[in-house]
């Protein structure tokens, strides 16, 4: 927050997202791989769109969900006012003046390294 060269923004495209269904009403499997649990090439490109749009949407305004319509026209571009990736600095969203340095993280920092070592045992098997 106190840089204007880097900035940290959380792009929530993913939160409220459901596993697309067919026309059946069962899981559309054509957005997984194999394996059930990493995503097709169909799939990476759904996530690839909505990250890209939740890059361009300002901070306070982000989608929080896909809606994995394979729909093209749904890819967002850059503003002419605004031709940058949306950062709560130039959101204008809440008080720029904030003091970080002062706030404590709710996660501890071992959640990070456990859920770390946990995904690579996932991935290995």
């Amino acid at each position: 927050e106190q840089r204007e060269d880097f900035a940290v923004v959380i792009q929530p495209f993913f939160r409220n997202t459901l596993v697309p269904l067919d026309i059946v009403g069962k899981p559309d499997m054509s957005f997984f791989a194999a394996d059930c649990f990493h995503f097709s090439v169909r799939g990476y490109a759904e996530m690839a769109m909505a990250l890209w749009n939740n890059m361009l949407e300002p901070v306070g305004e982000k989608q929080s969900y896909n809606n994995f319509t394979q729909d093209r026209s749904k890819l967002k571009c850059p503003n002419p006012e605004k031709p940058f990736l949306s950062t709560r600095r130039n959101s204008e969203f809440g008080n720029s003046d904030l003091n970080l340095g002062s706030t404590e993280s709710s996660v501890p920092y071992w959640a990070a390294i456990v859920t770390a070592v946990a995904g690579v045992l996932v991935g290995s098997l």
